[in-house]
């Protein structure tokens, strides 16, 4: 699926419910949309959940915004947050808006930036709400980010004699797999509303029409790095490349 990337965008955290081991994975995955100009993670600074946070704050140019939590079992960070989020896209600036958590709070904030005009990226664990995903216009989540960023260090490192090389801890990584049916279903919805006359449909815009459908759906979560991989291993779908440009991939349900 073809990404916008020239846009400016605002990056904000939920400090106090998202773990800094995801930073690695993530800001990769944000620049594919465009170039975070403001970056800030919100949470209580005096207290000692946020310690993983602190080493790498410099490290990605964060600026930590302090929170203190008036009142035991109330989260305050979710409304500072929310307040500094109206306050920078009545800016104008911002094409988009990166929100990292897994709170259901923020699917009114999701939805009133989109009514804004604004494009909404979230981010967040399997457990996230539902009204919250959908209330983006993508989301990806933390499972994803980290096995990208666990494949690119693999990648990166040296090559290591199999005899002296440790082995290495398992991890929890999508893995390959069929479609399930939800899957399958909104693939060939996708194709059946974006193709021509004779069936075939421009892969870019099937994968955008799918994002409508589900903000969540991302070929990753089955194990394929592009939309692409996934079509063709889906078992339903007949792929080509367009006569008048071999770039534009083409896709045609199969006859039954």
């Amino acid at each position: 699926m073809a990404i916008e990337n020239s846009g400016t965008l605002a990056l904000l955290i939920d400090g106090d419910n998202v773990s800094s081991k995801i930073v690695v994975g993530l800001m990769p995955e944000i620049a594919t949309y465009g170039t975070a100009s403001v970056k800030r993670i919100y949470g209580d600074w005096t207290g000692p959940n946020l310690k993983g946070w602190k080493e790498c704050l410099l490290e990605h140019s964060i600026q930590p915004i302090q929170q203190f939590a008036y009142t035991t079992g109330k989260n305050a960070t979710d409304g500072a947050m929310i307040i500094d989020a109206m306050d920078l896209l009545y800016t104008g600036r911002f094409s988009g808006f990166c929100i990292i958590s897994s709170d259901s709070d923020f699917a009114r904030l999701a939805a009133r930036i989109r009514e804004q005009g604004v494009t909404v990226y979230g981010f967040g664990e399997r457990k996230t709400p539902r009204p919250f995903i959908t209330a983006c216009d993508k989301f990806v989540y933390f499972d994803v980010l980290n096995a990208q960023a666990a494949q690119a260090e693999e990648a990166a490192a040296p090559a290591q004699n199999p005899a002296q090389a440790k082995p290495a801890a398992a991890k929890a990584t999508p893995k390959k797999g069929g479609l399930n049916k939800a899957a399958r279903d909104m693939l060939t919805k996708a194709i059946v509303a974006t193709a021509d006359e004779d069936g075939r449909a421009n892969l870019a815009q099937v994968g955008a029409h799918l994002a409508k459908q589900a903000p969540d759906f991302d070929a990753r979560n089955y194990g394929f790095p592009r939309l692409s991989d996934l079509v063709k291993s889906s078992g339903i779908v007949d792929v080509e490349r367009a006569p008048d440009n071999p770039k534009t991939i083409l896709v045609r349900l199969k006859k039954a």
